[in-house]
């Protein structure tokens, strides 16, 4: 799949403001800084197309952007960083999970982890809780390029374990060196000609 158009089109930051239409939508959770702006941003082309900064928990809010005129890429807040404030942190468990619950053309949510360290609490609690409400996911393992080539398979069957899921489901990327990314627009166009 070639990316040739991708344009912001919307925030929402509780249940009124979320996006309702027939156009399958792919989400992007994980904790803050992550690297979930700039995967969107590879996937895109587009180096400025969600927002990133060296300041974790930027993401506030639901954003959508239209991709292609076919589908959305979505932008959840980012979770787990420290110094945000209690309150702050449930207002945004409240939108990601408000987004879950009623967006009926969720075609896959892709939950990012760091690949060099093992997944937080919060990182098993997303992964349980889409389990358990029958969501459709893979694990997106970013900032491979970190680490040697010849480690990752072990880094990935580390993170299969610790998460209780299938090794098949993690895909190990690189914004870098652009690893991954064919991978993902592929699965990506397999969903959106599903939903067609």
């Amino acid at each position: 799949m070639k990316i040739i158009k991708a344009e912001y089109v919307t925030s929402a930051v509780e249940l009124l403001g979320l996006l309702k239409d027939e156009k399958p939508q792919f989400a992007f959770v994980g904790r803050s800084n992550v690297g979930k702006s700039s995967l969107i941003n590879a996937l895109s082309g587009k180096k400025n197309l969600a927002k990133t900064s060296s300041t974790p928990g930027l993401t506030k809010m639901v954003n959508y952007f239209l991709i292609n005129d076919s589908f959305y890429f979505v932008d959840l807040p980012g979770y787990g960083f420290a110094k945000t404030a209690h309150k702050t942190k449930k207002v945004w468990a409240k939108v990601i999970e408000d987004y879950f619950e009623n967006s009926s053309n969720l075609a896959t949510v892709f939950v990012l982890l760091d690949i060099r360290h093992e997944p937080s609490e919060n990182d098993k609690m997303m992964i349980k809780y889409l389990i358990l409400n029958q969501i459709s996911f893979k694990i997106i393992a970013t900032k491979s390029d970190k680490i040697a080539k010849s480690k990752i398979k072990n880094y990935l069957r580390a993170m299969a374990n610790q998460l209780n899921v299938r090794e098949d489901i993690i895909k190990a990327v690189s914004i870098q060196s652009k690893q991954g990314l064919n991978e993902i627009l592929k699965y990506i166009e397999s969903c959106v000609e599903v939903n067609s």
